[in-house]
């Protein structure tokens, strides 16, 4: 049982300039869609687990490689997510069921040696729906710097029976990032961000 791709989208983008100030690096962010039939479309299943089981290894390591590919390295990454949009005949619980599994996930996560989880989204939507990948610090959930989405839209998918499945990424944060981290936050309320039980 392999998943039936129609086909495999990829975007990438690099921006130079930021708040009207250029960006002392250009800041990159991409991802790569596969726009796959839906083996659950039109019907109630009541267990998803084959198809879960044999999609997610085949997507992980097959989305995963063209990530590190346009990377150039898996240490080059510095945030990452995920997201997956089922079509109008399929449940939100399809789109779940593809990415929410470490068959699929846990080939990204170990390919960049990352600490965090992946960041995600999962929704319905026709086609040329938003596709919002949002990202995160791979290791630091809490450096606001790399809090990012990644917003594009295929204008043929999801088709009706179809799910976009998406893997994201981002070379570095935001180029002028002056917000802070949550830590300084936390510091401000009173916890004690170096003892975990306070937080």
């Amino acid at each position: 049982m392999t998943p039936e791709i129609r086909k495999i989208v990829t975007f990438d983008e690099e921006v130079l300039i930021e708040g009207y100030r250029a960006a002392s690096t250009p800041w990159r962010m991409f991802a790569v869609a596969v726009v796959l039939r839906n083996p659950w479309a039109g019907r109630f299943v009541e267990d998803l687990s084959p198809e879960i089981r044999a999609y997610g290894p085949a997507l992980g390591k097959m989305m995963t490689d063209r990530m590190i590919g346009l990377a150039g390295s898996g240490a080059a990454i510095e945030a990452y997510g995920k997201a997956a949009v089922v079509g109008l005949d399929g449940e939100i619980e399809h789109a779940s069921g593809l990415i929410h599994t470490l068959r699929f996930g846990n080939f990204y996560r170990e390919a960049v040696e990352a600490k965090s989880y992946l960041a995600f989204t999962n929704t319905r939507g026709p086609a040329n729906a938003p596709i919002m990948v949002p990202l995160m610090d791979k290791n630091d959930a809490g450096r606001r710097s790399h809090y990012l989405t990644i917003q594009f839209a295929i204008p043929d998918a999801p088709r009706d029976d179809e799910v976009v499945v998406v893997l994201g990424a981002a070379l570095s944060g935001r180029p002028h990032h002056r917000i802070g981290d949550r830590y300084q936050d936390l510091k401000d309320l009173g916890h004690d961000v170096d003892n975990p039980a306070s937080v």
